[in-house]
């Protein structure tokens, strides 16, 4: 199975205007478990002392799971790191010659010294080591190749493949990941960003093409404009990938509005997989097709996610929706009487932007 490595505690915290309390996190770290994470990244140690107090509460939940903190490849946030218990880090290199020549000033050997110092240090004190290579997507294949390698070399656990500002598109991620996953090296973890509205499905790629982790974060949070749905990637590797997956959709449920609420992001009644409104029906062909078999125009059923199934009355609902709600509210419909309405059930709605209650409808009916 792939694994989810959730950074809604990390990156999901670096969306603008977004701050999480202890508590919040405390508890977003719990359902995050509950709801089916697999391991997760938590903070960065190397912003001082409240933030490495947050990490060691959590840590002192007692997860089942793995807990990584995020850091640069310098031995000052490796050792903020150490300080809080942790037993897995990610550490951020630039891998593109753009971030190479802005942050270490051309010096590729900086880089891979750096990375000799960390990486060696982290492993004589028996952490998981995550190499994150920044704006991967950018980089050169061959060097991010070499790179892996010299990690591996290194005893390191893992290669994060950062798409960073969000530029590629899955068939290139899929190209992409192919290409590095040949020489049978460092496992790759997929990060990504949502710039151009694909962050989900090149992490999606990525799996598809032999990459074995995904960063995700709850409702996409993240930098800009986000990062992988945490509840996309979760549903999309129990459905469309068939994996053995237990999801408790309360506790995900719990989960979505809890980060909502703590990062003040409000939810779209449209999102995927956990939108109030996505599975509710009002196309009369929709709702006929629906009645008949709740497959027909769902993928998965919304009690999977704590969600409930509408037939909203409204300006594109057709007879079956009418007579689906006369038949609940205890009248025996006539047909030709229930045709007869739909005009007035449209005038209605279009009128006034808002649909018919099932008492509304009973009462138009009876009074026609």
């Amino acid at each position: 199975m792939a694994i989810i490595n959730d950074t809604t505690l990390r990156d999901g915290e670096q969306a603008p205007y977004v701050a999480f309390n202890t508590q919040e996190k405390l508890n977003i770290a719990k359902l995050l478990y509950e709801s089916g994470a697999d391991e997760l990244e938590v903070g960065i140690p190397a912003m001082g002392s409240k933030e490495q107090d947050d990490l060691r509460e959590i840590l002192a939940l007692k997860l089942p799971i793995q807990i990584m903190s995020w850091n640069r490849a310098t031995m000052k946030d490796l050792e903020a790191s150490l300080e809080t218990g942790i037993k897995a880090v990610d550490l951020s290199v630039p891998v593109s010659q753009t971030l190479i020549d802005i942050k270490l000033n051309s010096d590729k050997d900086r880089l891979f010294r750096n990375l000799e110092e960390v990486v060696t240090a982290a492993k004589k004190e028996g952490l998981f080591v995550c190499i994150g290579g920044e704006d991967s997507s950018r980089a050169d294949n061959d060097f991010l190749k070499e790179l892996m390698s010299f990690g591996e070399s290194l005893g390191a656990d893992r290669f994060r493949y950062c798409d960073t500002i969000g530029i590629l598109t899955p068939s290139q991620t899929y190209a992409n990941i192919a290409y590095l996953t040949e020489g049978n090296s460092l496992d790759i973890e997929m990060h990504t960003h949502n710039d151009f509205g694909m962050a989900t499905a090149n992490s999606i790629a990525g799996i598809e093409a032999g990459a074995k982790s995904a960063n995700t974060t709850v409702i996409g949070l993240g930098e800009r404009a986000g990062n992988a749905s945490f509840e996309q990637v979760l549903m999309s590797l129990k459905y469309q990938f068939k994996e053995n997956r237990d999801i408790d959709p309360v506790k995900l449920h719990e989960l979505v509005h809890s980060v909502s609420l703590a990062a003040n992001k409000p939810i779209s009644t449209s999102r995927p997989i956990v939108g109030a409104n996505i599975f509710s029906h009002e196309s009369g062909i929709h709702v006929n097709g629906m009645i008949k078999n709740s497959s027909a125009y769902e993928a998965f059923e919304p009690e999977g996610v704590g969600l409930q199934r509408y037939y909203p009355i409204g300006k594109h609902s057709g007879t079956s929706t009418l007579l689906y709600h006369l038949n609940a509210s205890g009248i025996k419909p006539i047909a030709k009487k229930v045709k007869s309405i739909l005009p007035m059930v449209r005038e209605i709605v279009t009128n006034r932007k808002q649909v018919l209650n099932p008492q509304e409808l009973k009462e138009l009916y009876l009074c026609s």
